[in-house]
């Protein structure tokens, strides 16, 4: 007999109007989608994009009923031609999991095995989904920002979008290396939370001056990490130090850039383009393991919290509305 398991489904209604319903039902292993790794789902994580999927957006998800969640970590349940073996722990994040391929709000999951990596030795299940996508976003954007000279020494580095998952992990982890994170944030309640986390200044959209429209700006930043797009990553660029740069990996602002050359041509700034979503699988064990290690951050928990299934309707709700800030973990 197949395993039955329970699973987060959200399906689309029938109607002049289109309508959503999500429901936690039974299902099968055998519906599963093929891939060579069955994996038995211990933790998830809320994300915007997850949040998109459950409310019928067709621009991530196009078919329905479908399980959301594009991150998850378990344990090898069943695993094709040796290529894990049974009992390893695991994580997956990115690719198309939680798209348009049942994702990890499901308490089993079945992937290609170019998604799975091994869960690194210094990291529980748990910790790495309180990091998820949204820690390893935070990380791609950190080292780029070494990568391209970013030192302690240089001033101020800026992180918008600063009580989101991306945000914060980002704010934490520049902190843990010893750098002046001023956090950005429109949420005036949650500035003791920022600096618990390590920012050491908190200031309010209004201070990125971002209705000025001269080409250049007095500058500030040593370096920015920015999850907002649209006129706040052109008013990051216009106040960027001499050859500054800014990491930018969100559109929840907008997914627009109205940007002058005079930026790059007289301040020599750079603009850094994250994804991680497609990245190699050793490209992501790598930046796993400066997450597990050098990169290990001490208040994981402090930023996060733990729901259960029937609570995933509401906290997704939350984060459609903005209203949710650090990480939600999906306890399995």
């Amino acid at each position: 007999m197949s395993k039955r398991f329970n699973a987060f489904r959200v399906e689309e209604l029938d109607g002049e109007k289109p309508e959503y319903r999500a429901s936690i039902i039974e299902r099968s292993v055998d519906d599963l989608p093929e891939g060579e790794v069955l994996i038995r789902v211990a933790y998830s994580s809320l994300n915007y994009k997850d949040a998109l999927s459950a409310s019928g957006n067709k621009g991530v998800t196009r078919q329905y009923p479908h399980t959301p969640g594009i991150d998850l970590a378990g344990e090898v349940v069943e695993a094709f031609e040796d290529c894990f073996s049974v009992g390893t722990p695991v994580l997956v994040t990115g690719f198309d999991l939680g798209m348009n391929t049942d994702g990890g709000f499901a308490e089993y999951a079945r992937v290609p095995a170019s998604w799975v990596v091994p869960l690194p030795e210094a990291m529980s299940l748990k910790e790495s989904m309180i990091l998820g996508t949204a820690g390893l976003t935070a990380a791609l954007c950190v080292e780029k920002l070494l990568q391209n000279g970013l030192k302690p020494e240089q001033g101020e580095v800026l992180v918008t979008g600063a009580t989101g998952g991306v945000g914060s992990i980002a704010v934490a982890l520049l902190a843990k290396l010893g750098f002046e994170v001023v956090a950005c944030t429109g949420k005036q309640d949650k500035v003791e939370f920022l600096c618990k986390i390590g920012a050491s200044n908190v200031i309010g959209r209004d201070e990125l001056d971002i209705d000025n429209k001269r080409p250049l700006l007095k500058e500030r930043w040593a370096g920015a990490v920015d999850v907002v797009g649209g006129d706040t990553l052109m008013a990051i660029l216009k106040s960027l130090r001499h050859s500054g740069s800014v990491a930018a990996c969100g559109l929840v602002g907008s997914t627009s850039l109205d940007a002058s050359v005079f930026p790059f041509i007289l301040r020599g700034v750079n603009l850094l383009g994250v994804d991680s979503v497609m990245l190699s699988q050793e490209k992501k064990q790598s930046v796993w393991q400066k997450l597990s290690t050098q990169w290990k951050l001490d208040n994981l928990e402090e930023m996060s919290k733990a729901i259960s299934m029937q609570e995933l309707e509401e906290s997704l709700a939350l984060i459609l509305a903005g209203k949710a800030s650090g990480r939600t973990v999906l306890e399995l």
